[in-house]
């Protein structure tokens, strides 16, 4: 009696539990999981997830890849948050192991260049640029930003300001390590701000400001923005009401999904009991994406040379580069689009350039519909 082949271990990392987005993690992992059920055998074998919550945190995200990497995963897949994904890209190129990000944004997603480590998400300086352009084609130039000091929203309020200083618009930055919410409308008004955009978490301090705002007369024409994208999930739908409406987010979708966008929508929908978020077919797109590459270049861990100056600890076999190499040679048809990697100046990692980018938000007359406002 033949015993069958071991699959093809993934290591996939998601926030599953608090103090993570814990919404945008479940739709990751729908997508992740989807796909992998999809993808069929290759070379003879299944692919098997080996999740991983790492809950927002950049020290468990680098434990959990350790883990992963000893039960000899060729490759690692997902992250939401950028932090923590930056943490498990600088393990994962250490250990020469390839990754593979899903939805981190942030620009230096490892600190040198790197040939271990590939994205599917835009880069944060692409996505928040064409933000700054909805605003000032809406004619604000006065823009406040709440924020928190973190490496995330610090380095989103400095794409902000340096794009917006440049075509005439002024940033006003509110640190909400010493203000509250009725402090932040103060400011608003003694600003004259005309927009002001949450650069913080949820559901503190997001919720009470938009709150307070909505509920000051004096800044009824104020627009209030979300560019992390906060109100693509339903928490914030069911936390905020009518005040989480209006509200501009990036989203990443196309005008339309293609062909194999608009099947996995249907099945997404179906394992989500609601719409699937833009996250949802990152997930997909990851595992699509890898899948090429295990199929073309190599489908397990071998002694084979590194890629990378890079060392870790023992783990059984060696690297696989043939992932690695693959990056630059593939054109794989995602949910949202043909997905090829390329260098993109200052930016360290292999980069689908670029994914589709819409601002868009909640319609006040449906909350659940969304309205596409901007195109980049």
């Amino acid at each position: 009696m033949n015993t069958p082949p071991p699959p093809i271990r993934i290591g996939a990392l998601a926030p599953l539990s608090k103090p993570g987005w814990v919404e945008a993690g479940r739709h990751l992992l729908a997508g992740l999981e989807l796909a992998a059920g999809e993808v069929g055998l290759i070379d003879g074998r299944p692919l098997e997830l080996l999740v991983r919550d790492t809950a927002a945190d950049p020290a468990q995200a680098a434990a959990a890849v350790d883990d992963l990497a000893g039960l000899g995963v060729a490759a690692f897949v997902g992250e939401y948050h950028s932090v923590v994904a930056r943490s498990a890209a600088a393990r994962a190129d250490a250990l020469a192991l390839p990754f593979l990000c899903s939805s981190a944004v942030l620009d230096a997603l490892t600190e040198q260049p790197t040939d271990w480590v590939a994205r599917i998400a835009p880069a944060q300086s692409r996505g928040w640029r064409v933000y700054a352009d909805f605003l000032l084609k809406a004619g604000h130039t006065r823009i406040a930003v709440a924020t928190q000091p973190t490496v995330y929203w610090a380095s989103g309020t400095r794409i902000l300001r340096e794009h917006l200083a440049a075509r005439g618009g002024t940033l006003i930055e509110l640190d909400m390590s010493t203000l509250d919410a009725a402090a932040v409308c103060d400011a608003l008004a003694d600003h004259r701000a005309t927009a002001l955009l949450l650069l913080v978490g949820i559901p503190e301090p997001a919720v009470p400001i938009v709150q307070a705002v909505r509920a000051d007369p004096r800044l009824a024409d104020v627009l209030i923005g979300a560019p992390a994208g906060q109100p693509e999930f339903a928490e914030w739908q069911s936390l905020l009401g009518s005040d989480g409406t209006a509200i501009p987010f990036l989203r990443y979708l196309p005008e339309h999904l293609t062909p194999l966008g608009t099947r996995v929508e249907a099945a997404l929908r179906e394992r989500l009991g609601a719409a699937p978020s833009f996250v949802a077919f990152e997930g997909y797109d990851t595992i699509a994406v890898l899948a090429e590459a295990l199929r073309f270049h190599g489908t397990g861990r071998s002694a084979g040379p590194s890629l990378s100056a890079g060392t870790g600890p023992d783990t059984g076999p060696g690297p696989n580069p043939g992932i690695a190499e693959a990056w630059p040679h593939i054109s794989v048809e995602g949910t949202r689009g043909r997905i090829q990697f390329s260098r993109v100046p200052g930016i360290s990692v292999w980069q689908w350039a670029w994914p589709p980018i819409q601002v868009a938000d909640r319609d006040p007359a449906a909350p659940d519909r969304f309205r596409v406002l901007f195109s980049g």
